[in-house]
């Protein structure tokens, strides 16, 4: 395009938040190569950083991610096809998969701010992160049987626990826009807000859980995960030894003393 941006991802640091901003406005944030490996590169870096103690994740323009560039993916198809190699979708292992694993398996709260459609691969990013704070004008779309594709970017995993087995076969089966609205109906979302106060509420979120105990959130995030897929027996023995690091912070020391000094606590993260 002659009007894509110099770069794809945009990435900043400022007092221990993580803002990430897909940055393709004009092709709606769709995923080409370019910004695959500047989104999934920019995780984890601010996964490995130790100064990052929470993440934005959030995109320019009027949508937050339509998923895959089809137009890219065009020409993908027929170079494969040309090649006899049949493996059009490399993608999903060497980029998408690594962009999922990056947001749920970083010891620090993920939040993604959605400004408008979030589709295909975009709705799995959203999906993947903590916690949502959506645009009263976004929506959501599945996507994926609409281009006779299955799903990924962790949508298979995710959309089911979050809304259930029924509800999550009938939007993959049957993919449509699903308003913010009826995605916080649903479970979907978190908060809804009005679209010209998205980035001030999601940024004020973001800020407010890279300024709490950052500790107790990473083993939040590592307990609700294991619980998934284990036992009551084995998410108790879980809980003992996240509770047993936990408790061991500096930030848990630091919450009792000024819980009983009647003061608000200042976090260390550590």
């Amino acid at each position: 395009m002659a009007d894509e941006p110099a770069n794809t991802v945009l990435y900043d640091v400022s007092e221990g938040l993580a803002t990430i901003t897909i940055n393709r406005p004009d092709a709606m944030n769709a995923m080409n190569t370019a910004a695959k490996v500047a989104l999934r590169d920019a995780l984890l870096a601010a996964a490995s950083d130790a100064e990052v103690r929470a993440v934005l994740l959030t995109a320019t323009g009027r949508a937050f991610c339509v998923g895959q560039d089809l137009k890219e993916h065009v020409a993908t198809l027929a170079a494969t096809r040309e090649a006899g190699d049949g493996n059009a979708l490399s993608t999903v292992r060497e980029h998408y998969n690594p962009i999922v694993r990056a947001i749920t398996g970083m010891a620090k709260p993920v939040v993604a701010g959605v400004n408008g459609v979030a589709a295909g691969a975009g709705f799995g990013f959203a999906l993947a992160a903590d916690y949502r704070v959506v645009a009263d004008t976004a929506s959501f779309n599945t996507s994926f049987a609409g281009v006779a594709l299955t799903a990924d970017s962790g949508v298979s995993w995710t959309l089911p626990r979050l809304i259930g087995q029924s509800r999550a076969a009938d939007l993959l089966f049957f993919p449509r826009s699903i308003s913010a609205q009826d995605a916080l109906e649903l479970g979907i979302v978190n908060r809804v807000v009005p679209a010209d106060g998205l980035a001030e509420e999601a940024a004020a979120v973001a800020r407010a859980l890279a300024g709490g105990p950052t500790v107790a959130y990473a083993a939040l995030k590592e307990s609700m995960a294991y619980g998934t897929g284990h036992t009551l027996a084995e998410a108790l023995e879980k809980e003992d030894e996240l509770q047993t690091r936990a408790g061991a912070s500096q930030d848990h020391t630091i919450a009792v003393e000024a819980f009983l000094a009647k003061e608000k606590p200042v976090y260390l993260g550590k």
